[in-house]
């Protein structure tokens, strides 16, 4: 796909002039990096945060220790808490968030190598999906950041038709 997912992004968000954040886990940045590959992408993309320890979701994205403790840094509940925080520390229009476990270590049962949650916070509302990636780390990783952008763009695809009523697909 090159950069044309990162291209339909940047012409979406600059038509509707929208502003958008990445709260980044385990992609470490490598969202930012893509989306910042378009020259132009500062008209549209704010900044991102890489909050990759504990420490970081919660001094910089305002990650609640309670939720990390209760669900794991690897939940819907963290990622949608790295994405609102993320849009409000940057007074965003569109945050996308991601936490997951690369690999090739860090596996449960219930969460294996692979297991990647996103998060996306907006004024319609916030959305969250789970993908289970089976590859080395750098596969892992890319293809993260491949569904963030994708989300991202659903979103700006189907905004118009939402109502509230998007479900993160």
């Amino acid at each position: 796909m090159g950069n044309q997912l990162e291209i339909m992004i940047g012409d979406l968000l600059r038509t509707r002039r929208f502003k958008l954040v990445t709260a980044e886990s385990c992609t470490g940045g490598l969202i930012g990096d893509r989306i910042t590959n378009v020259p132009g992408s500062s008209d549209y993309y704010l900044g991102g945060v890489v909050a990759y320890a504990y420490e970081a979701k919660v001094a910089l994205l305002g990650v609640s220790w309670d939720t990390l403790q209760k669900y794991g840094a690897v939940s819907r509940e963290i990622v949608l808490e790295m994405a609102r925080g993320a849009r409000k520390a940057l007074s965003a229009d569109i945050a996308v968030s991601v936490s997951g476990i690369a690999g090739p270590g860090g596996g449960l049962p219930e969460k294996p190598v692979g297991t990647t949650w996103l998060g996306l916070s907006t004024q319609d509302g916030e959305w969250a999906r789970v993908h289970c990636f089976n590859g080395d780390r750098e596969h892992n990783k890319s293809k993260a950041a491949d569904a963030a952008l994708k989300f991202v763009l659903d979103y700006l695809i189907n905004m118009e038709t939402l109502k509230g009523d998007f479900r993160g697909k």
